[in-house]
């Protein structure tokens, strides 16, 4: 046992000696390096709003959004850390699902969800007209969303910043973050289309996922 325990020593002896000269051959600061893992460490344990990659510079919103998964599983809409819409929170559902904020506090104004698959196209039109100047309109499809939509309600969309919403088709995946007064195409929108020959899930696209920063209102 006293020979075994001899020849354990002597090899963890040899263990670090080994390590310590690895470490004197490279010049490598220890204390710096360990520093810099506890450092990349903590890092990587940040929270950012919504769980974004980064966080957004002052005077902007964080979001993060997601569209619906086939017909099973509903759009997800975060801004500023609060979740706005998802199939837990029960309040979407198959069509268009729209969060309206206040472009100048982040504050929800309200959410609704549109079946453009059964449901009537003038419900949505109805609520496009109440949308008030400056509010940030965040919109996100589950299963069909295309199919009763009509030219009024593909312009009035359109004018909120969308520039995929003329040809948005059955079953296509899109998310979309626009403004009412809007001057030019928003840059937070994502469209893929329902292929069978590039379908993730049989009869429906894959997922759209979409984080970013959004302009706090001034005016």
């Amino acid at each position: 046992i006293r020979h075994g325990i001899l020849k354990l020593a002597a090899l963890v002896s040899v263990f670090f000696l080994a390590v310590f000269l690895a470490f004197q051959l490279l010049e490598i600061n220890m204390d710096f390096n360990l520093g810099n893992v506890f450092g990349e460490f903590a890092t990587r344990l940040e929270h950012y709003k919504c769980g974004l990659s980064k966080p957004c510079p002052e005077g902007h919103f964080s979001f993060k959004m997601a569209s619906g998964a086939a017909s099973v599983v509903g759009p997800k809409i975060c801004l500023e850390d609060n979740i706005l819409m998802s199939g837990v929170k029960n309040n979407v559902g198959r069509g268009i699902n729209i969060a309206l904020v206040n472009g100048k506090t982040g504050d929800l104004i309200k959410t609704d969800h549109f079946d453009m698959w059964a449901g009537d196209v003038n419900t949505l039109i109805t609520f496009l007209k109440t949308i008030e100047e400056g509010t940030v309109v965040m919109m996100a499809t589950f299963d069909d969303s295309a199919s009763k939509l009509n030219d009024e309600s593909k312009k009035m969309i359109g004018e909120l910043g969308s520039s995929s919403i003329s040809t948005l088709g059955f079953r296509d995946n899109w998310i979309f973050v626009g403004g009412k007064g809007i001057k030019t195409k928003s840059p937070f929108e994502q469209h893929i289309k329902n292929h069978a020959e590039t379908n993730k899930y049989e009869g429906w696209p894959e997922v759209l996922e979409m984080e970013g920063c959004i302009p706090q209102r001034q005016e």
